[in-house]
């Protein structure tokens, strides 16, 4: 009965359900995971965000890699705005898309205005003041509304320097004069000419508030989204169980079928044989 099992449609379709399953229940494990560093990752910038501000000379230093716990942690800094060595990071939208860790969430693409403070020990933290429009040549460096002059304490979230690979931001070169890719001491280095050494990471300034309302503060991340991860999950574990369901079914239908087949043709009656007469005889006349 089921020796069709073993045709070669048959053989093809169970093997491509077994290479399907564990396939599946892969990448709803991996959408779990996705999940669960989401939800981790909103944890902690929450809990930055409304820590109470310490100085940042206490959380970095030099060289020093700003690690994942300490990610938006609620720092101060207090010293002098330096503009000579101002510069600007390119290709960047007004808002910031929270838990994924890049920016985002605004429309119109323009530049992150980054200016170091330097600090009463003569080492430097470099300042995101925030967004403000690339106006009509992108290759001059923009108008940018003047810092507070004098001494400033400055509050802002911490975040770690800037790469390719923790953004997917490509570093090029031959901007134009004063223009980075990536926010990081190095760029800003080659790009702006700083003298001083900086600190690991940079801070997205918070407080005080422009009084131009320019450039404009970078909003604080969303961390209330979780995205769909786990949705994504139960959906690649539901088509794993349906594999097998799937295929009972078409097995059952293709048993019925020939079940069908067969019960037809053992009800066809057999056609009737015509007599023959035998050899020899002759008509008899009527």
């Amino acid at each position: 009965m089921y020796r069709f099992l073993l045709s070669r449609q048959w053989v093809i379709l169970t093997l491509i359900g077994l290479l399907l399953m564990p396939v599946m229940v892969r990448l709803g494990f991996w959408q779990l995971h996705r999940h669960e560093h989401r939800v981790a990752n909103n944890k902690i910038i929450a809990a930055g965000l409304k820590a109470t501000p310490v100085p940042v000379e206490t959380v970095t230093r030099p060289g020093y890699q700003v690690p994942h716990k300490d990610l938006y942690r609620m720092v101060t800094a207090t010293g002098r705005f330096d503009t000579a060595h101002e510069v600007v990071a390119r290709h960047r939208t007004a808002g910031n898309s929270g838990s994924d860790d890049s920016s985002g969430g605004g429309e119109e693409v323009g530049y992150h205005v980054i200016t170091p403070l330097v600090l009463d020990d003569g080492r430097a933290v470099l300042v995101n003041r925030g967004w403000i429009s690339p106006g009509d040549d992108p290759t001059k460096f923009p108008k940018i509304p003047p810092p507070p002059s004098g001494e400033v304490t400055v509050t802002g979230r911490l975040r770690p320097d800037e790469s390719t690979s923790s953004t997917g931001i490509r570093d090029r070169k031959g901007l134009p004069s004063r223009q980075i890719m990536l926010i990081n001491g190095a760029e800003v280095k080659s790009a702006g000419g700083l003298p001083e050494q900086t600190v690991g990471g940079y801070l997205e300034m918070v407080s005080p508030r422009p009084a131009s309302g320019a450039p404009g503060l970078i909003p604080d991340p969303d961390h209330s989204s979780i995205g769909p991860h786990m949705a994504y999950a139960i959906q690649w574990w539901l088509f794993t169980a349906m594999v097998p369901v799937g295929w009972v079914i078409l097995l059952r239908r293709e048993r019925a079928e020939i079940l069908a087949a067969r019960k037809k043709a053992s009800e066809v009656p057999d056609e009737p044989e015509t007599p023959q007469e035998p050899e020899g005889s002759v008509p008899v006349a009527v």
